[in-house]
This record gives C-alpha cells, structure tokens and sequence, in this order.
C-alpha cells in the first residue's frame, strides 16, 4: 500500500498543475478500467463499464494540494510569493521548498527577519506571509529569472515516511489519501453499475474541477473521498473534532455547518448499511468547517445524491500530515462495500 502512497503524496500539484498526479493514477488505471481520458479542466475520469442502463456512480478525489506560487521578484533575487488554498502562515517559515519552474525543480528556504532583530512586540505575532520571502540563492534579478518565473508553482520540500505502529506521515495527503482510495477502489470494485473514478483539479480554490466533471457525467449517486481532521491530539477538544485516527473512516453527515454537504439519506443509509453488514469500523461526523467537491457535486444540474468518506487524519494543511494505514484500507473496504450493494 505505502508504495503508492508515497508516491502520490511526494509528487507535486498545487492546485492548477496537477499534471504529475494525473500521470500517475493514469498509469494506475489504464490496465484496469475500459475508458480513461483528461477533459478540457484537467480532471482524469476512469471509466469501469457494468451493465447496459445501469446506475452511473461517481467516486471524486481532487488531486490538487495547497501550495504557493512565485509572485514577484525583487532586485537582489529574493523571492516574494503568493498562497494557493488555505495555508496557516505560521506553517511556512523556515521551510525548504520546491519551485517547479521551466529549467526543473529549483530549491530554495523561506526566510524572514531574524528574530535578532525583532522588537519584543514583533515576536509575539504570528509573522505573516507578507512578511516572508523565498531565498533560492540569487544574487540579482536577472540570476533568478534565468531559473524561475512569476507564475511558477511552489510546494513544501518534504518526504513521505512510516512512523510507529500503522502510521505514516507526508505532505499533501490531503487529498492524496484520497487518490490513493479511488484507485484502489476502481481496481477491486465489481459491480453492475458504471463506476467513473475522477480525480478532479482545484477543489482547494473553489471545488473546480468537481463542478464540471459532475456536469458532464451526470451521475445517479456521488461519493466524494477526501480526508477529514483527527481531534485525537492535544491543543484540540475532542467534542470540536470527534474523528480518530485508527477508528475507521468517517461518514460526513454534514460539513460547513451545512453551508456545504447535507449527506443525501439514500447516501447515508447505503453508506452505514454496507459497514454494519461487512463489520467495517466506521465514525459518523457533523462538521462544522471545511467542505470538500461533494459541495459542488450535489448541487449540479438537478441536483445529485452525494456523500462523504473521509480518511481521519492529523496535522490537515501541513507539510506533516499523519494518517493511518488501518483506516485508509478500511475505507476502500467500505467504499467497495457500498458500491457493491447497488
């Protein structure tokens, strides 16, 4: 399992440039679905055919992850940076990254002023991302424009690795833990309906690619796979975040307060229904934040039953997500369950 797995979370694609994730489910998929094609936005859709006029299901990953992006170059080579998705600024400083650029894969640090020099009112604030820039060595300008350009992606410079016990660790497995579940899934599922597997692009500014790949296929039911926060860690009240790590896959009843996804009751009952009967951990959860593409989903055309399986999971939106094994694999177990019973 960890092979792919780390292979998904070390590549990059910030939200726009997802070209290498797609690669690699491409290549996952080809030998075990009957169609596969990247549509006009970028989103790869997987197509295993059941039954003639049987019920379409489509499974959603997004492929995209957090990241920066090259804003501005000043006189001496320094580089000043924009943020795609929800980035934390206090996660940023002191981080070595990766500017993808034309010329390859550009290493430079995050750099700020030294604490040295900060006043004591200074160093009690959270620095803002303003505030930082990214160093990659350049003495000018013109050194720096000869390997980089204002528009050039950037990703946090990290490695996937095992911790303790069924754990491991990396960046962007929000959502390529996700990923990970839809391939796997398309490999094992045996079922009379067509199931498309899309992996879709820029959920993390704005669900994107979620909107146009719903519309095109027009779905009978959804499921969305993404990740969803593990309040089993200090610094968080349980009751603010109940999902564990090891505990099972989290069923979204609802998220954004239900700004985002309602969990449609056929959904729901499908969902719980396929865990109890296969004896698969699971959690069930109301969330008062984020939101995944199943927002967009649900709300295209005339409307399309959709829910939600998350991979509980620690540290979202860091460089140093944690996440277990266990619980990725009863997940696709789960999702495998559900799909079959259609």
């Amino acid at each position: 399992m960890s092979e792919l797995l780390e292979k998904l979370s070390n590549a990059p694609g910030v939200s726009g440039f997802e070209d290498e994730i797609r690669k690699i489910i491409t290549d996952e998929l080809k030998d075990h679905v009957d169609e596969i094609e990247a549509d006009s936005m970028g989103n790869i859709i997987a197509v295993k055919k059941g039954r003639e006029n049987g019920k379409k299901i489509m499974l959603a990953a997004h492929m995209d992850e957090i990241g920066l992006m090259v804003r501005f170059i000043d006189k001496k080579g320094f580089v000043k940076f924009s943020k795609m998705g929800g980035i934390n600024d206090q996660m940023l400083l002191n981080q070595e990254v990766i500017i993808h650029s034309k010329k390859g894969k550009i290493l430079g640090v995050i750099g700020a002023k030294p604490p040295h020099r900060m006043k004591p009112a200074e160093k009690k604030k959270v620095l803002e991302y303003e505030n930082m820039f990214i160093d990659i060595g350049a003495s000018s300008r013109e050194e720096a424009e000869e390997l980089i350009s204002i528009g050039d992606p950037v990703t946090i410079k990290h490695e996937f690795s095992n911790l303790r016990g069924n754990l491991v660790t990396g960046k962007a497995f929000d959502n390529r833990v996700g990923c990970y579940v839809l391939v796997e899934a398309m490999k094992r599922a045996k079922t009379n309906a067509t199931i498309y597997g899309v992996g879709t692009v820029q959920e993390e500014v704005g669900l994107k690619g979620a909107k146009t790949s719903a519309f095109k296929i027009n779905p009978d039911m959804a499921i969305a796979l993404d990740v969803t926060i593990s309040g089993d860690h200090p610094g968080i009240k349980f009751e603010d975040a109940p999902a564990k790590i090891n505990k099972g896959p989290a069923i979204i009843l609802t998220d954004a307060s239900g700004r985002g996804i309602i969990t449609h009751p056929m959904v729901k009952k499908l969902l719980i229904e396929a865990a109890s009967e296969e004896e698969i951990p699971y959690q069930l959860e109301v969330s008062e934040g984020g939101t995944t593409d199943a927002t967009a989903i649900h709300l295209t055309r005339e409307g399309i039953p959709t829910g939600v399986l998350s991979v509980p999971t620690r540290y979202i939106h860091t460089p140093v997500e944690v996440a277990s094994l266990e619980d990725i694999e009863n997940t696709i177990k789960l999702l495998i369950a559900a799909i079959e019973k259609i």
